[in-house]
């Protein structure tokens, strides 16, 4: 069904009335982004340990010298051969932004349960260079609230974005958010899951002002295919 026709004056009117929304909305988003900084954090007292490409490192090192991190929960389970189709879709976003935030005391990093071998072969073929680490054996990403156990998903359920919710699948993507204070306490302020990621997917905001938006309907993603996998447009 296309939208209606109208002269450049009345589309003009139309306009006017939805700059007022989009500023109503601005300004919302403004007031939640300043309770998110507001929440209270809590101190991580485990002693998780990362493969990178530097070596063993913990996750007070994997700050690199800065006082915040953002760690990107990537699936990618041990025995896959390729990431998760959809959160490649999010990391094609990570390579130009990484710069920019580390000029800002950020750390922007991902993290997978997958071999670091297998990380590092799956971003030569994506093209990738955001630091990408493995969780390896310890209980990072359980903890954090995206890999569960087979018997967490033969049970039927589990906790995923802070509800009880239908059990499918083993990894689940993710976004935690750290601070490291000047004792050097790790302390953990945030995380998102589900459709709380889709602020950090900037092709969605683009396809979000074009005519037919995501036009996705009820296969959500099912177009999607990785970088590499596109027949030529």
């Amino acid at each position: 069904m296309q939208n209606r026709i109208v002269s450049k004056d009345e589309w003009l009117v139309a306009r006017k009335e939805l700059l007022a929304k989009e500023k109503t909305f601005t300004r919302a988003r403004d007031a939640l982004s300043a309770e998110r900084r507001a929440l209270p954090w809590v101190r991580v007292d485990e002693d998780y340990v990362f493969d990178t490409a530097d070596g063993r490192r913990t996750l007070a090192e994997l700050f690199d010298g800065r006082s915040q991190l953002v760690v990107y929960h990537f699936m990618f389970a041990p025995e896959w051969e390729a990431g998760c189709k959809s959160c490649s879709f999010w990391a094609d976003n990570f390579d130009r932004s990484v710069v920019h935030l580390a000029h800002r005391g950020i750390t922007l990093i991902a993290v997978s349960r997958a071999p670091l071998a297998t990380l590092q072969a799956y971003a030569k073929r994506m093209g990738w260079s955001f630091p990408w680490v493995s969780s390896g054996g310890s209980r990072f990403n359980h903890d954090f609230g995206v890999s569960f156990t087979s018997e967490q998903i033969a049970s039927g359920t589990i906790d995923y974005n802070y509800q009880r919710t239908e059990a499918h699948v083993g990894e689940l993507p993710g976004v935690s958010v750290f601070y490291r204070d000047a004792g050097g306490a790790v302390l953990h302020t945030y995380s998102t899951y589900a459709r709380g990621l889709d602020m950090f997917n900037t092709a969605y905001h683009y396809m979000d002002i074009v005519p037919l938006g995501r036009d996705e309907g009820d296969g959500i993603m099912a177009w999607l295919r990785r970088r590499d996998e596109y027949d030529a447009p």
